[in-house]
C-alpha cells in the first residue's frame, strides 16, 4: 500500500517538475494555490457525502479523488510525503489517551 502512495506522489511531483500538456495535475499547478484548496475542498465534502449516505462504492472514489488533491496540495507547498507518512507512524505507535482525545473534539 505504501508503494501506491509513494508512486502517486513521485507522478505528482513529476509533473509538478516537467509539465505536459494536457495533464490535469499540471494544470492544478498552473491555477495555482486557490484552485488547488478549492479541489481540496470539494473533494472533502463529496467524501462526506458518500460516506453518509453509506455508498461505500462512491466513498471510496471520493476518498481517492481527495488524497490525490491532498498530494498535488503537499507538492505546491514542498510538503515531502515521508513526514506525512512518518507523522501517520509515529500515531499508530501512540497509544490512545481518551482523556486528550475528548479535549481536542471540544476545541474542534
Amino acid at each position: 500500500m505504501d508503494g501506491t502512495l509513494k508512486s502517486l506522489y513521485s507522478v505528482v511531483l513529476d509533473r509538478k517538475a516537467n509539465p505536459q500538456e494536457g495533464s490535469y495535475t499540471c494544470y492544478l499547478f498552473d491555477k495555482g494555490l486557490d484552485k488547488i484548496l478549492k479541489k481540496v475542498g470539494e473533494e472533502c465534502a463529496e467524501t462526506i457525502i458518500a460516506a453518509k449516505n453509506d455508498i461505500s462504492a462512491d466513498a471510496v472514489g471520493e476518498i481517492s479523488d481527495l488524497i490525490y488533491h491532498l498530494m498535488v496540495m503537499m507538492a505546491e507547498k514542498g510538503i515531502p510525503l515521508e513526514d506525512v507518512m512518518a507523522e501517520l507512524g509515529r500515531r499508530a505507535q501512540k497509544i490512545g489517551n481518551l482523556k486528550q482525545m475528548k479535549q481536542v473534539d471540544k476545541e474542534s
